[in-house]
């Protein structure tokens, strides 16, 4: 196997390979609400957006795999017209956020950077390089073994100049505020709790600290920092030092006596936040892989509905009002190779064992994380039905009961390999490895699945006909 190979090539590097100074986050003396890299702020800004649509996309972990069938995704979007207040735009022109995690994270921050330009280069700048082989080159370089002894810095900070060099151009958070497109949130797990840290501001605001300096291939190093064969990602945490407010929900859901349900995950993000909070204990953060935490990137949407149903008063701080439609579409690039394990007395070896042990778990939480979201779908359909009824009792008109309950409708939708109709494709790309090196056949391939299987998708089909376009044949 590929990632096989890496993971021993890497640990040999890990011998070779010491630490130099890594990059330092800056600290904010005070947290401004109404300035940085913030999904409230940065969505009204989308131009050809309709604004009563919250269109999210959730890029999922899985190397370059993950990357390419994402960025097929992005290419059926861009192919999809439809018809907003009578004029004629593409779909991707809708999108407002982009969530990633390791691979997925690539092509979000990409997108974000390069918008339309990216069609015209990410294949050649980074999908169909060697990027697995070119890392383990620099760890083995000496040139590179004086550079990084004797300091804190590690491999994936090795990783991340080198993802500006070929992808980022050194680009930071604040060069994305001046962008047009959809706002991109990478994720990183916190190595000591397992809690979520997100790069925008809102959640740097935790540790005082401006995102604005950071560089995306920090974030993207972060995000893909996949424990033992990279090294965590240091980040400074001068959090409790800048006059950090928690958000209006937190006051909704702290007390138990008086909680509002449910609330389970808004109250471990609450408790994840304190955490962050508390940099007399915690003056360094260090970051691993953010599909440990959240391998589809759904996490935080999830907790974010949560925490915009336990407090009217944060609703209106970001502007959740203005919404009658939520769509997430959630790209799941996770694979299932074949193995014959369960047909032999001896079990496989440490480093299958290692890859396996750790990738089982997560996929079988990624899948209950996604039925859940489809669950609270139909939980907001059925109170709303609910609602209409109590007012219909009291005298009122269905049409006047339908307009005192405005509806907020929940579309979530799944693009998978097991959505894959035909069983030779569909076992050819469960079968590709979890690595940054794909043949470009294999690039291609998963980027003709994704748009095929969004164009046979009923919910995708629905979602675009709402928006009044077609899917082509």
């Amino acid at each position: 196997m590929r990632a096989e190979r890496l993971i021993v090539c890497l640990f040999a590097a890990a011998f070779l390979a010491g630490c130099a100074s890594r990059p330092i986050n800056e600290r904010i003396d005070q947290v401004d609400p109404m300035a940085g890299y913030r999904p409230h702020l940065l969505i009204t800004k989308i131009p050809n957006n309709d604004h009563s649509t919250l269109f999210v996309l959730s890029f999922s972990g899985g190397g370059t795999r993950a990357a390419a069938f994402s960025y097929g995704v992005l290419e059926e979007l861009r192919r999809t017209e439809i018809e907003v207040d009578g004029q004629r735009r593409r779909l991707i022109d809708e999108v407002d956020v982009i969530t990633g995690v390791s691979g997925g994270s690539f092509t979000a921050l990409a997108y974000a950077l390069y918008g339309d330009r990216l069609f015209d280069e990410y294949e050649e700048r980074f999908l169909k390089r060697d990027v697995q082989g070119a890392l383990v080159g620099r760890a083995f370089n000496p040139v590179n073994w004086r550079k990084y002894i004797g300091g804190t810095a590690g491999r994936s900070e090795l990783a991340a100049e080198y993802y500006d060099e070929i992808l980022f151009e050194n680009a930071t958070f604040a060069d994305l505020l001046k962008k047009p497109g959809p706002v991109a949130i990478a994720t990183g797990t916190d190595l000591s709790t397992g809690s979520r840290l997100a790069f925008f501001q809102n959640d740097f605001d935790l540790l005082c600290s401006d995102l604005n300096k950071v560089h995306l291939s920090r974030a993207a190093a972060t995000s893909s920092a996949v424990p033992v064969v990279l090294s965590p990602v240091t980040f400074n945490n001068y959090g409790g030092t800048c006059g950090y407010r928690y958000p209006p929900w937190v006051a909704e859901v702290d007390d138990p006596k008086t909680r509002v349900r449910p609330s389970g995950r808004a109250v471990q993000r609450y408790h994840d936040m304190q955490r962050f909070q508390n940099s007399a204990e915690r003056p360094y953060i260090h970051l691993v892989d953010g599909g440990v935490s959240d391998n589809i990137g759904v996490r935080g949407v999830l907790e974010a509905i949560e925490e915009l149903a336990a407090s009217a008063k944060f609703r209106g701080e970001v502007g959740f009002g203005q919404y009658h439609r939520i769509v997430l579409l959630v790209v799941d690039s996770h694979s299932s190779p074949k193995t014959d394990w369960d047909r032999k007395e001896r079990p496989p070896g440490m480093v299958v064992q290692l890859l396996q042990s750790a990738g089982v778990p997560i996929e079988r939480y990624s899948f209950e994380t996604v039925e859940t979201m489809k669950d609270i779908a139909e939980i907001w359909k059925w109170r709303r039905e609910l609602q209409v009824d109590e007012l219909r009792l009291q005298g009122m008109s269905k049409a006047e009961a339908e307009a005192q309950v405005p509806e907020v409708s929940l579309q979530v939708l799944n693009v998978s390999f097991s959505q894959i109709k035909d069983p030779e494709q569909r076992a050819y790309l469960m079968n590709l490895p979890t690595s940054f090196v794909l043949k470009p056949e294999e690039v291609d391939r998963l980027r003709e699945a994704a748009g095929e299987t969004m164009r046979q998708s009923l919910g995708y089909g629905k979602v675009v006909r709402e928006f009044g376009g077609t899917l082509e044949d």
